[in-house]
């Protein structure tokens, strides 16, 4: 039967995608079944010695009212979560529908991602993106290992929603929309 394996992914158990085609074949359809979770898409900026740094990312969430906190996973592998982890701040900014284009661009890495968007500083120096639904602005609270990712915890600074729109989902792999 298409898309059934015939495996049990353990809580906690490693997976190393190096070492079989069954871990690869494991990784691949967990990544398959979490797909089918749509998240909000966010760009996370910072201000890093005076200069814009920031990335794409789906993982973000709020964690608490009292105080109030929100996290985001940035992937070891991120060229701008050291940059931001040693800033001490970030800005989270929600993407909107139309904002597909942008959301590629801090996705990649070596670009000049700041070069044709245009923003604002938020009270931290971080940028607040022109076109964004909202932004949220942090300082860092905290940073706890996670596998190949990180979960870092912001206490909230700086909040407002900025305009009315859709958001940008991340669905199955690819950037979608609330529309069918």
């Amino acid at each position: 039967m298409p898309g059934t394996y015939d495996f049990e992914l353990r809580p906690g158990e490693p997976v190393d995608i190096s070492d079989s085609v069954s871990a690869r074949v494991r990784a691949r359809y967990f990544r398959d079944v979490v797909g089918e979770f749509a998240t909000g898409v966010v760009i996370v900026t910072a201000s890093a010695d005076g200069r814009p740094v920031g990335m794409t990312c789906q993982t973000f969430s709020s964690v608490s009212l009292d105080p109030p906190l929100v996290c985001f996973l940035p992937a070891h592998t991120s060229r701008s979560w050291p940059l931001m982890r040693e800033a001490g701040h970030f800005c989270v900014n929600v993407l909107a529908e139309d904002q597909a284009d942008i959301a590629g661009v801090f996705a990649s890495k070596g670009a000049d991602k700041f070069a044709d968007v245009l923003w604002r500083p938020a009270e931290s120096g971080a940028p607040i993106l022109d076109g964004a639904l909202a932004y949220v602005d942090c300082t860092l609270e905290a940073v706890h290992p996670a596998g190949d990712h990180d979960i870092v915890v912001g206490r909230v600074r700086a909040l407002s929603t900025l305009r009315a729109a859709d958001p940008l989902l991340y669905h199955r792999g690819g950037f979608t929309t609330t529309r069918p």
